[in-house]
């Protein structure tokens, strides 16, 4: 399982069941015995309004990579978990991942199980790359009908990141593929 924990305006919109998955059809199948969480597992999401369009704004708590999914409809919600894996990879694939990376991300992709438990750390993380898209489309006059996700998902992750607890910066696309290159290592 890869956690996500969502903030409660994000919560109240995913059609949910009780153990806290998205009832999608697009996602791979789980099986009963799988094991726990996912290499990837520990994600943070909010339910962004940008030009009267819902978005929603993913970042790892680890390495703060950001994944953006923008103009999202009411049935797009039940799709997140497919959704969520396509805006991933696409954001690799466009930061250069190499294929041993794409390859360990594939492989540690699995259902999202969601929660209301928030780190306020990757909270303020999400809130800053907000008004960083905010002031992007009003700076260049743009529409977030025409922004392409996974290049903003990339412009987000170009920068430095503060994690706290350390004095040192993260800057997300480094650290993702990074983590990518452990996990390629590990199931060689």
């Amino acid at each position: 399982m890869i956690q996500l924990r969502c903030t409660k305006k994000l919560f109240a919109r995913l059609p949910i069941d009780a153990n806290g998955r998205l009832p999608n059809t697009r996602a791979r199948p789980l099986a009963a015995n799988d094991a726990g969480d996912s290499p990837l597992s520990g994600w943070h999401a909010n339910l962004l309004t940008l030009q009267r369009r819902n978005c929603v704004l993913f970042a790892h708590d680890a390495t703060r990579f950001p994944v953006l999914l923008t103009c999202l409809t009411k049935p797009d919600f039940a799709e997140l978990d497919y959704l969520f894996q396509d805006g991933l990879m696409n954001a690799l694939l466009k930061g250069g991942a190499n294929q041993a990376q794409l390859n360990a991300a594939a492989s540690a992709l699995t259902p999202l199980q969601c929660d209301t438990t928030c780190d306020r750390s990757v909270q303020g993380t999400l809130n800053h790359m907000k008004q960083d898209v905010d002031h992007m489309l009003w700076y260049d006059s743009a529409s977030i009908m025409d922004l392409n996700p996974y290049r903003a998902s990339l412009w987000l992750a170009d920068r430095p990141c503060n994690v706290k607890g350390s004095k040192d910066f993260v800057w997300p696309m480094k650290a993702m593929l990074a983590l990518l290159d452990q996990l390629s290592r590990k199931s060689e």
